[in-house]
């Protein structure tokens, strides 16, 4: 029978969004686990902090979850990372916001035996964390590329391409999304660790979105202002795919462009019921988030250390692709599927 003070503990959430945090009062953190997501809104962080709190009340541990202001905001994730030592937390799952300078605070977690598990976006260098649980972004990249392949040599259509990207900071699910859409299609990608460096003439142009509708519709208005027969437009997620259709719309172009989108969010794929995208590559943030805390609880338990998929440096969570316009050799499920699995 678990600790009544346990039973009581389940549940709280701690979230952080000015820097500062509050706390449960407790004697022990040793069945604490925390959630760091980048933000507390996007619906894909949201769908996480529901997989973490199923799990941890499944395994009897206390979640405490923490988030940014806004994407970008390292300096709330190290603050996060902070009170869970304080805490004395066994563990916690992270989306990092800067991949890079979040390591030497994952260091100071290691230094009190903490597990830590990278959530959707590795950290930099990856094994920084003792884990990463996402999806094959590579992967989902390159699903899209494929499909939008097939589609324009069954059209005969030549593409004209718009990449709508994350930020400049070429952080690593931003980098091999964009790099694995490319390769899907075709493209000499150059170094497959950074985005901007190809040469090919079907590439319009790259801008930023911030993984945002309005950022989305920003940057596309800047691509078609430089180049008006842009025909294809990638997008690092959903959001920033509603927001580039807003502005195909606004120029009238929206009939003859094809949007594609990873992300797997309800709303997406109701656009691609909508037609509005053609295809998007579905994420299971949940299960992520579900696994990882799994995965803490197994390590305060016994010492059990996550293990990665066969193949590849990384617990791969998934993916599949969701199109209602099905292209010869490229497996994908409909928008009907898409709407029971989706997330948001």
């Amino acid at each position: 029978m678990r600790d009544p003070g346990r039973l009581l503990a389940l549940g709280c959430v701690v979230t952080l969004l000015t820097g500062t945090a509050t706390a449960c009062n407790r004697g022990s953190g040793e069945d604490v686990v925390g959630l760091i997501t980048k933000t507390d809104t996007n619906p894909f962080f949201v769908q996480m902090r529901k997989g973490a709190q199923s799990a941890a009340e499944q395994q009897g541990v206390e979640l405490q979850t923490f988030a940014g202001k806004q994407d970008g905001d390292n300096e709330a994730q190290v603050q996060a990372i902070e009170n869970l030592m304080s805490f004395g937390a066994k563990g916690f799952l992270i989306t990092p916001n800067d991949s890079k300078a979040i390591v030497p605070s994952i260091d100071k977690a290691h230094e009190v035996d903490m597990l830590v598990i990278a959530l959707d976006t590795p950290v930099d260098p990856p094994n920084a964390a003792d884990a990463t649980f996402a999806t094959d972004n590579y992967q989902a990249g390159k699903l899209i590329g494929q499909w939008a392949r097939a589609k324009f040599e069954k059209d005969g259509k030549e593409a004209r391409i718009a990449m709508l990207d994350l930020n400049a900071n070429q952080v690593s699910v931003d980098v091999k999304r964009d790099q694995g859409f490319l390769d899907g299609f075709g493209i000499d990608i150059g170094d497959p660790n950074r985005i901007g460096d190809e040469n090919d003439p079907r590439i319009a142009g790259h801008d930023v979105t911030d993984g945002a509708e309005e950022g989305g519709r920003t940057a596309m208005e800047n691509l078609l202002q430089k180049d008006s027969s842009i025909n294809l437009v990638y997008t690092i997620n959903e959001p920033a795919a509603a927001g580039a259709h807003l502005a195909l719309q606004a120029a009238g172009k929206d009939k003859d462009t094809v949007i594609v989108s990873i992300d797997g969010g309800c709303p997406g794929v109701d656009n691609v019921a909508k037609g509005i995208i053609g295809a998007t590559s579905m994420q299971f943030p949940l299960k992520m988030a579900q696994l990882g805390v799994d995965a803490i609880a197994a390590y305060a338990k016994d010492g059990t250390r996550p293990q990665v998929t066969p193949g590849k440096d990384f617990y791969d969570t998934g993916t599949e692709l969701i199109t209602d316009d099905p292209q010869a050799g490229v497996e994908a499920k409909d928008s009907t599927w898409g709407k029971q699995n989706c997330w948001g």
